[in-house]
């Protein structure tokens, strides 16, 4: 159920509750369909529940350039839900015109994945927004003038006092954002309706995409509820993507510039595959122009294999079978 008290859950309560949610939502959607299937992927689920008002005020911060330092850019500048909750571009613009180090994943189905940002450093959706915010290349700004700013609003602030008890504070702007980014789920794609047991809901060629991309070995990082975002894995398995690139940049260390541990060097978050086909260019370094590209790369590095123009096609058929739509905007 939604919260609505007034008194805000722990973060690890709030995580405990929306991964309860997730599940209980997966299983009510396809029901003994599902289990009959027994697929490594599950349906992504109808809703995590939240709470309206918390989730309007979070959407209203989403969209506010005053959050960034210089008032240029808002969340939605790098991840706009109109081109699939990503911004097209192979790095994004920060504030001041400068180019992010990393690709920005989507914003769809984040509140599916373990950690935030391709190397893990976030643990939660909050933890992400309140780091975005005073990065000194994306929003550059502080939370002393962000929470300055929304007090003196006074449409912000009666809102805030009427969702949370203690008002504007750096704590509750993290989880409205974050209350309004756990909307963003997309339930309904043809293949979660194929895995509900929908016989008719993907073609015979998209199928068998689905099957090589079992067959090959992609599930064994690319599974569960988004297709990716459970785990961490090493880019470049089966051979040094990095060096036959060239250029190396710090961005490239991954989890390492976390944890400084060597065997974090180049692992990185697996990405969800959930409307993939919406948002191009693709990896961390945005180097992938197209789906193909991905796919190739992918089987190089991390399979060791070169797969055919029917494998490509094929499983890129089955990529564009994850394409939905957040339900606030359908």
């Amino acid at each position: 159920m939604a919260q609505t008290t007034g008194r805000r859950r722990p973060a690890a309560a709030q995580r405990r509750h929306a991964a309860a949610l997730l599940a209980a939502g997966a299983l009510a959607l396809c029901g003994t369909a599902l289990a009959a299937l027994d697929e490594p992927v599950k349906p992504v689920p109808a809703t995590l529940m939240q709470d309206p008002a918390r989730v309007e005020i979070g959407r209203r911060l989403f969209n506010d350039v005053r959050l960034s330092a210089n008032g240029k850019v808002s969340c939605a500048s790098c991840h706009d839900p109109a081109k699939g909750g990503a911004d097209g571009r192979a790095r994004s613009i920060g504030f001041d015109g400068r180019a992010t180090a990393v690709n920005a994943p989507t914003v769809f189905n984040a509140a599916l994945n373990f950690r935030q940002f391709w190397n893990g450093r976030a643990d939660s959706l909050e933890a992400q927004v309140g780091l975005v915010v005073e990065n000194p290349v994306e929003m550059g700004s502080n939370w002393r003038d962000v929470v300055a700013m929304i007090v003196r609003d006074a449409d912000y602030a009666r809102a805030f006092a009427a969702a949370y008890r203690d008002g504007v504070t750096r704590s509750n702007i993290q989880d409205a954002i974050a209350s309004y980014e756990r909307t963003l789920v997309t339930p309904g794609s043809r293949f979660d309706k194929y895995l509900g047991g929908d016989q008719t809901a993907m073609s015979s060629d998209e199928k068998a995409g689905y099957e090589r991309f079992k067959r090959y070995g992609c599930v064994a990082c690319h599974q569960g509820v988004n297709l990716g975002g459970n785990m961490f894995q090493k880019f470049g398995v089966m051979g040094d993507y990095f060096a036959a690139r060239g250029n190396p940049t710090e961005a490239d260390l991954g989890r390492f510039g976390v944890t400084g541990d060597a065997a974090d060097r180049n692992v990185f978050k697996v990405p969800g595959l959930r409307n993939v086909a919406l948002t191009a260019p693709y990896l961390h370094d945005g180097s992938a122009r197209t789906l193909e590209d991905a796919v190739r790369v992918m089987f190089r590095y991390q399979l060791g294999r070169t797969p055919s123009a029917q494998d490509t096609e094929s499983i890129v058929k089955f990529l564009q079978t994850l394409t939905a739509l957040p339900e606030a905007s359908k």
